[in-house]
């Protein structure tokens, strides 16, 4: 029990830590019983019944038969309220990520470790983290605080820091020569992805295969002439998403045209990907070889030195195993030679890491014209070689900033937005469109810039004043449409790591009235990015006009199912100052129409918690689509300090759905380029569908049954369950039940007569919107918290506080019991309480017959009765020397137990549960030499 309170804090700091301070309110108030009271005046953090000091690291403990985790670190880290009262907050993250390679052919892992070492000492591990050292250095910097108002802080950067990027290398299987460099970002359940193609046709179909080589996700790659594919599989299953965590999906990309080329690929994590700035495609002069290659690049913070990692396929042929082979890699202009490196790779470790120091103005310059090229040749006869062109990473990500008079250099609150978007080319130069509104008075600037050394100097890099045009009859209003032809190399790294800024300057303000970052927004899926400039919210455009230092900028489209899709990014928001609010909404975002003399059609669309959101809306009415078609429509997003409507924006999407948008197309259809393969005979086949109503359903599957329309099912490895919708309280008094709902709405005539109009325009209708179940709640209503992945917690209850907007959960009290033996009646009770004497609780073989057995609920999968599994830990993964099984309701784990040892120095090998002597494993491998010797001998 002591083991699950602790995975259960452990989980919530992975929550805290991952997602950064997006969820500003505190974690949920559910204490172990056991955990003792920490005083009031103290600082610190509470974590698995211990107090830890401000700035404490430890490897938590998590208690039989997990023990501790080595591979984790929590460090209690300082923070500071509005007040200025300095509290602690916990924050895990996983070290193993960050182990080095070992140089040797057989590292081993030691009692207590959790980075595998070489057995004859640390030199390999040491010249290992030397090469891999500034991916550590720029991992710092990411988390440094910076003195420019314009830098995202950990809260808006919360979407970021939860994502895990993975990449491949695809090349030629049958008949081709190929090679292509896949990108991917997952974030919850979705999984973007960015592919670059070299030396073969654009490919029509893209598809993702499990461990087993089964189809797991198809994308149909429309038709373009580019050779960038953009994707997104989304609602990844359980399944999938650990064997993307353990590296065993492979992707693959067919053409459709006479060559029938197929190019396939492993999808790896990599720790270089968050700090690449520049990149190359390495690929052969050999005909269908299969060879090729990948390079990520990035220039030092300070320094001119470009570190490099290569990802090498196909240069060392499969039958020389674990042989090391020299290689030289080179760096070239026009086929002469400027630096070189020797090494050695295998067929089994082709990943190469190196530094080229002090690169020189002119390489500078050919490294940010797409110039220079890297090769890689190995030694000896038959050489192999593969080379490419390097240039600025490239992505289906969004070059885009918000500028507002928040983020200037000295603060303001005009009201005015600035929107700019970018695009960065392979012979570097940068195309940008900048477009103002609102401004107190007219341009006298735009430029690019840095982070000031000092506040009273700015560092201007590019002046694109010449190409602002001011807008006629619209005051304060103009755009900026061009190019800059000779971006730095230095700047085009420090413009891919999001950090530079444009800046705004009028007549009244000469410094700067708007600024914003410019940062790299991540691809969603959606194509109106890249073809459509963003629509600009001010609060100037709100009615009346709101002097607020808050902007923003949204794109808007609808798609063939008469869907509408969105995406709103803000900067500098208006908050409350009440510390009290624990739900820290930061505003609401609203779709609706101006026009007085006919119904609202307003309609919510999403409440922020940083500084972007997006979203579908499917169940538009013809009246809101009118309004989008004739460009009277807008989208506001409205704060606590401006409930009214902060910033405002009109937006025109020319549509034909007279009809409304359609509600039979199935979600699987959001988007028409996404096909989620569902065979109905591999359903039949797979071991963990459900059988319910005459119909399969797949594993983690939801569904509304036939026979109550009002339920919910869900399919959890054969097992169906059914909950019945749950209703909010509502607090109006007069309800009625429609017949074609599941729930009771209020009665807005007989609330009318009981209402004057003064009333109605000070009634408050926004409620509250809680995070963890993405829902909007009804002021006064109570509802059990949904805390993924552990579902909803039963032992705690979340109230709205009416119009103030403000969400308080609170631990369900239990009473006192009375009795010595008290019992929990079922699995999800939150309370003991104390048997009857005259109806003692049944004991596990004395179940009632009608009752059947029970299943087990651990995280938020089912398991049927005597079923075994290994425990998933957050922050470390499946734990395969632990077994759990399911005992008619009670999940029981036990470790796996080691014999006793006599060596003084035991070690333990990769897969392994149990350490062993080195004695005794070099005996057993000189034994099975022998043994191999004497059947080669005999053959």
């Amino acid at each position: 029990m002591e083991a699950a309170r602790v995975l259960w804090i452990l989980f919530c700091a992975c929550i805290a830590s991952t997602l950064g301070s997006r969820l500003k309110t505190p974690s949920l108030p559910i204490h172990p019983e056991t955990e003792p009271m920490i005083s009031k005046g103290l600082s610190g953090c509470s974590f698995g019944g211990r107090f830890y000091s401000l700035e404490d690291t430890w490897h938590p403990d998590l208690g039989e038969p997990f023990g501790v985790m080595h591979c984790v670190m929590c460090h209690c880290e300082p923070q500071r309220s509005r007040r200025g009262k300095v509290f602690g907050k916990v924050s895990c993250r996983n070290m193993k990520q960050d182990c080095p390679d070992p140089t040797c052919d057989d590292p081993v892992l030691l009692p207590g470790h959790c980075c595998k070492s070489c057995p004859k000492g640390d030199s390999g591990r040491k010249e290992a983290e030397s090469l891999f050292e500034f991916f550590q250095e720029k991992d710092d910097d990411l988390h440094k605080s910076y003195n420019d108002r314009s830098y995202i802080s950990s809260e808006e950067n919360s979407n970021r820091e939860s994502a895990a990027d993975f990449v491949a290398v695809l090349t030629g299987v049958t008949d081709s020569s190929g090679v292509a460099r896949a990108r991917f970002t997952l974030t919850r359940t979705s999984l973007t992805f960015s592919i670059t193609f070299q030396r073969m046709n654009r490919p029509s179909l893209i598809t993702f295969l499990d461990s087993d080589s089964n189809t797991a996700f198809e994308f149909r790659v429309p038709q373009a002439d580019t050779d960038m594919i953009c994707g997104v599989w989304r609602n990844l299953p359980k399944s999938h998403l650990r064997q993307l965590e353990a590296e065993h999906l492979r992707v693959s990309m067919t053409t459709a045209d006479d060559k029938k080329e197929e190019i396939q690929g492993k999808v790896i994590k990599h720790r270089a990907l968050f700090a690449e700035t520049f990149s190359a495609i390495l690929t052969s002069d050999e005909v269908h070889s299969g060879m090729g290659g990948i390079a990520m690049l990035t220039l030092s913070d300070t320094e001119n030195n470009l570190h490099f990692i290569l990802i090498l396929q196909g240069l060392v042929p499969h039958g020389s195993f674990s042989a090391k082979v020299p290689v030289r890699v080179k760096l070239l202009y026009r086929q002469h030679l400027l630096r070189e490196i020797q090494a050695n790779i295998s067929a089994d470790d082709s990943d190469l890491a190196e530094v080229l120091a002090d690169l020189n103005s002119r390489e500078l310059f050919w490294l940010s014209r797409g110039q220079l090229q890297i090769s890689v040749e190995t030694e000896g006869q038959n050489p192999r070689q593969v080379s490419g062109f390097i240039s600025g990473k490239r992505s289906c990500d969004t070059l885009q900033s918000v500028m507002s008079s928040g983020s200037a250099l000295t603060p303001g609150k005009t009201g005015g937005v600035g929107s700019a978007v970018f695009t960065l080319h392979h012979n570097g130069s940068l195309d940008y469109k900048v477009l103002v509104a609102g401004l107190s008075s007219a341009v006298v600037s735009v430029t690019i810039e840095m982070k000031p050394p000092r506040r009273s100097k700015r560092s201007i890099l590019y002046d694109i004043t010449p190409d602002f045009a001011a807008v006629e009859k619209e005051r304060g209003s103009g755009r900026a449409l061009g190019s800059c032809g000779r971006i730095d190399a230095r700047h085009i790294h420090m413009l891919l790591q999001n950090e530079l800024f444009i800046n705004i300057a009028t007549t009244e303000q000469q410094e700067s009235e708007l600024r914003g970052q410019i940062q790299m927004l991540p691809y969603n899926g959606m194509d109106a990015r890249r073809n459509e400039l963003p629509v600009p919210l001010a609060g100037q455009f709100v009615s009346p006009p709101v002097r607020t230092g808050a902007a923003g900028h949204a794109w808007v489209s609808v798609d063939e199912q008469c869907h509408l899709h969105y995406e709103i990014v803000v900067n500098g928001l208006s908050k409350s100052e009440d510390t009290s609010v624990n739900a820290h909404l930061h505003g609401l975002a609203e779709i609706g129409e101006m026009d007085d003399s006919s119904t609202n059609h307003k309609r919510l669309l999403t409440g922020f918690y940083g500084q972007q959101a997006q979203g579908v809306l499917k169940d538009i009415s013809v009246g809101l689509f009118r309004h989008l078609d004739e460009g009277t429509a807008y989208i506001q997003v409205s704060t606590k300090m401006n409930p009214r409507g902060e910033i405002r924006g009109w937006i025109q999407v020319p549509n034909s759905c007279e009809l409304g948008s359609r509600s039979e197309v199935v979600e699987e259809a959001e988007f028409d380029d996404l096909i989620l393969v569902r065979d109905p005979t591999e359903l039949r086949k797979d071991p963990h569908t459900c059988f319910f109503e005459g119909e399969h359903h797949a594993h983690g599957s939801q569904w509304t049954p036939q026979y109550n329309t009002c339920f919910t099912c869900i399919c959890q490895k054969k097992t169906v369950i059914c909950d019945p919708v749950i209703c909010p309280v509502l607090s109006c008094p007069y309800t009625i039940q429609p017949e074609d709902q599941c729930c009771p709405i209020c009665d807005e005539k007989k609330e009318s007569k009981q209402m004057t109009a003064v009333e109605k325009v000070e009634e408050d209708p926004e409620g509250c919107f809680f995070e963890g179940d993405q829902k909007m709640h009804a002021p006064g209503t109570t509802w059990h918290p949904f805390v993924p992945p552990f579902g909803y917690i039963k032992c705690a209850v979340c109230t709205c506080k009416g119009s103030t907007g403000e969400v308080h959960c609170e631990k369900v009290t239990c009473p006192p019991l009375t009795c010595s033996r008290p019992i929990r009646r079922n699995p999800s009770d939150c309370c003991k309480e104390c048997p009857a004497e005259d109806t003692p609780p049944l004991e596990d073989d004395e179940m009632m017959q009608a009752d059947g057995t029970r299943h087990c609920k651990f995280g938020k999968t089912y398991y049927q009765n005597s079923e075994h599994w290994h425990p998933s830990v957050p922050l470390v993964g499946e734990m395969k020397c632990i077994t759990c099984w399911c005992d008619h309701g009670v999940t029981k784990c036990q470790k796996k137990q080691c014999p006793l040892l006599s060596c003084s120095n035991p070690i333990r090998r990769e897969g392994k549960c149990c350490p062993e002597c080195m004695e005794d494993l070099l005996g057993k491998e000189e034994m099975a030499k022998k043994i191999e010797k004497k059947k080669n001998w005999r053959q």
